[in-house]
């Protein structure tokens, strides 16, 4: 299984949301979640997309899962082993409990252009209440962002 997270922040001081997605090995999406986080900052956002990605796997009873991210930020934090002090320790701390339950558990980053299902539904938290909602997988936004990584329509990066 993979899931995909993302975090948004319209502007720094702004309200954040997180969102993410599970897909099964033929990229089909299985389950997907928006949480409105009210104001912190993006990196805080896209670590708390993982988190909650990881929970609903768990939830759900996947034991094999690849988290990919748009944020290499957030990724080399979370994949740091030196954690001692930082100013996301807390859910640092709490991402690793959770990898280390009874499971397999690998995460990488990804670019934005192949993301954009996780981005959707990121931008889609800004619109709910405070907190965390499941979100429906049929929702035809959703599907066609979906269908769009699937397809890993090629666009132009500047770099």
């Amino acid at each position: 299984m993979s899931i995909n997270t993302d975090g948004s922040v319209k502007q720094p001081g702004s309200l954040a949301a997180a969102g993410g997605l599970i897909r099964d090995w033929t990229g089909r999406c299985v389950d997907a979640f928006v949480e409105n986080l009210g104001i912190c900052t993006i990196t805080r956002a896209e670590i708390k997309a993982a988190i909650r990605g990881l929970q609903m796997a768990w939830r759900k009873g996947y034991r094999k899962v690849h988290i990919q991210m748009d944020s290499t930020t957030a990724v080399n934090i979370l994949s740091s082993q030196n954690q001692t002090e930082h100013r996301y320790l807390n859910l640092v701390q709490q991402f690793k409990g959770l990898v280390q339950q009874d499971w397999e558990v690998k995460i990488s980053h990804t670019y934005r252009e192949c993301n954009k299902a996780a981005d959707f539904l990121a931008n889609k938290g800004h619109g709910v209440s405070i907190g965390y909602h499941d979100f429906r997988i049929d929702d035809p936004g959703l599907s066609f962002w979906i269908l769009y990584d699937t397809l890993s329509i090629a666009q132009s990066r500047l770099i």
